[in-house]
């Protein structure tokens, strides 16, 4: 019996609450087809600058390394927030996770399920059918160049810098193009070439890769457009290529597609597919224990780290399949209730979600 490790770093606010519905939901998998999951527990985040001091420990990081997937709760809150650079902030832990553990990667699908059309602002006609996969860059651009604070002529003046290198295009270029062979083989890769340099060298290199994908049709769209075109005509996408500041804004603009960035999951892996598995959603402090987080995202994101870094797909399609019938039988959270729908708890929408699987 093979015996899997996974590290589960449940982070800040509702991210304990969450994380806890995704263990639950491995452990019911690890029971029915008899696997044995592992889970090593630390802090990140704000729960870490609060027991050491910083929001990343070495030895953490060392934690992940030895394990074969990440589950991640989310970080940060008010209790963290500041403008002193000298200062701690739980989102530098994430950074760092992504940068040493080389997550280049991340993918974001974007799927609506038909019982919670009703719970998008937008009209039901442009999205039913939506089903996109947002491929973002992870460990470049403006998050990770070269950023001060100085004063020139007596006025304060700051600057981040926004720098990609030929291969960390590429690499995330062909791993589209390779999930885009698995979907309807269409890729749209954002960027803002019209302005950027960095983005001109994107779309340069994204072209060069597609020489060895011919099978894959390849668009370019600014920016911009693609966000108009994402509340326009979000079904014209099926894998969206994007860096990692667009990759941020883009995907959770998507969340309106699907009623509730409560409901979008989210994989980062590097060249091995080794993951870390995250809702997108932020930690919600003030909800934080009311037990009234809506615990999909997180669950999703496990039924993502057995797909991608333990190649157990039945498995990973029996946690998606059980989601899809907890929704269509009407059980709701608070996020994604509407009129005529039975509203649960964080803990009993898990259990809902259990009973199908």
């Amino acid at each position: 019996m093979k015996r899997y490790r996974i590290a589960v770093l449940s982070g800040d606010g509702i991210g304990p609450e969450v994380t806890a519905g995704a263990v639950k939901v491995l452990d019911t998998v690890a029971k029915k087809w008899n696997l044995v999951f592992e889970y090593l527990y630390d802090d990140v985040g704000g729960a870490a600058i609060d027991k050491f001091g910083i929001p990343l420990k070495q030895e953490t990081l060392g934690l992940c390394r030895s394990c074969d997937a990440v589950i991640l709760g989310a970080v940060g809150g008010p209790n963290w927030e500041t403008t002193d650079p000298q200062k701690p902030r739980p989102e530098q832990g994430l950074l760092a996770l992504r940068k040493e553990l080389g997550l280049f990667a991340n993918l974001r699908p974007v799927k609506l399920f038909d019982g919670l059309i009703g719970a998008s602002t937008i009209k039901e006609d442009v999205i039913r059918g939506v089903d996109i996969m947002v491929m973002r860059e992870l460990t470049g651009d403006v998050y990770f160049g070269k950023r001060e604070r100085i004063v020139k002529d007596g006025k304060q003046v700051a600057y981040d810098t926004m720098i990609y290198a030929d291969f960390e295009i590429d690499r995330i270029a062909r791993l589209a193009f390779e999930v885009a062979r698995l979907r309807s083989k269409k890729v749209t890769s954002v960027d803002k070439a019209n302005v950027l340099e960095s983005s001109r060298l994107w779309r340069e290199r994204v072209m060069e890769i597609h020489e060895d994908y011919q099978d894959v049709s390849l668009n370019h769209l600014y920016v911009d457009n693609a966000s108009m075109q994402l509340i326009l005509n979000p079904r014209q996408f099926d894998v969206i290529l994007t860096s990692n500041m667009f990759g941020d804004i883009l995907s959770d603009e998507c969340a309106m597609l699907t009623g509730s960035i409560g409901m979008l999951p989210s994989a980062s892996v590097n060249e091995n597919m080794f993951g870390m598995y995250e809702p997108i959603h932020g930690s919600a402090p003030d909800i934080a224990g009311k037990k009234i987080a809506n615990p999909i995202a997180s669950i999703l994101s496990a039924a993502m780290l057995l797909r991608f870094s333990l190649n157990m797909p039945e498995f990973a399609n029996r946690i998606e399949d059980a989601v899809a019938v907890a929704i269509s039988s009407g059980f709701r959270t608070k996020d994604i209730y509407q009129d005529g729908t039975k509203l649960l708890s964080t803990d009993e929408m898990t259990d809902e979600i259990i009973k199908n699987i």
